[in-house]
């Protein structure tokens, strides 16, 4: 079992660790900083540091469905480090700072879009939600304004947790149709958008976001493509 540190600190871009189990393609740590592919939002890359030398690490995910666990995979050729070596961990951060700003964006777009989710994805440079919106928006101007808004007013990130029990009694926080969050630890992190009576947004995720919604810098809606008889993809760019 890998200890995430990132769902302490989205920020914390490298840390120390110990290689607990090692194949061709990948190593386990006992402790990491990277996000593995889940949730829409792609695995990190970066680095692991072994006695002065550098291995690429092209992306990471959890082995077969195993959400307590995170493989780090090696580029290819790259030789793996011996196991119970000791090892620094660190990100591609300007990647992964995109990737946390996206996040943020994707969940204030279900705040002006408040319709049920049925798909997403994150990339460094855009984003996209799929929703159960029979016709899309009248006024695509005006939406874009909401959404500018939100990321304006410089809103609390925070996150919080919940018992499996407790989410269950609460679906009306899900706002994904078609897969539900886990909790197969009994629990279940929420990202709360906003505080106290000013929340703008609460829902389940165990993805990685920024502080402050003003980190997200300015929003540029993008095609709104028809998925389905009822099924709509909304595309998010970021301005600048």
């Amino acid at each position: 079992m890998t200890e995430f540190l990132f769902r302490d600190d989205a920020y914390l871009a490298e840390t120390r660790a110990v290689v607990t189990a090692v194949s061709e393609l990948a190593v386990e740590l006992d402790r990491t900083v990277f996000y593995a592919v889940s949730g829409g939002q792609p695995g990190d890359n970066g680095r692991l540091t072994v006695q002065g030398t550098d291995l690429s690490v092209a992306g990471a995910i959890h082995p077969h469905g195993d959400r307590t666990r995170i493989l780090h995979l090696l580029a290819p050729g790259t030789p793996p480090p011996a196991l119970g070596a000791e090892v620094t961990a660190a990100l591609d951060w300007e990647r992964r700072h995109l990737h946390m700003r996206m996040h943020s964006a994707l969940h204030l777009l279900s705040v002006v879009l408040p319709y049920g989710v049925t798909g997403g994805a994150i990339a460094a440079d855009k984003g996209r939600l799929d929703f159960d919106m029979p016709e899309p928006p009248d006024d695509l101007a005006a939406v874009e304004r909401r959404l500018n808004d939100l990321v304006a007013r410089d809103l609390p990130v925070t996150d919080e947790w919940i018992t499996a029990a407790e989410l269950a009694a609460r679906p009306d926080m899900v706002k994904t149709m078609k897969v539900q969050p886990p909790s197969g630890e009994g629990r279940v992190r929420l990202v709360r958008i906003g505080a106290g009576d000013g929340t703008v947004d609460l829902q389940p995720c165990g993805g990685t976001h920024v502080r402050r919604t003003g980190e997200i810098g300015a929003l540029r809606l993008g095609k709104v493509e028809k998925k389905g008889r009822e099924n709509r993809r909304v595309n998010l760019h970021f301005a600048g």
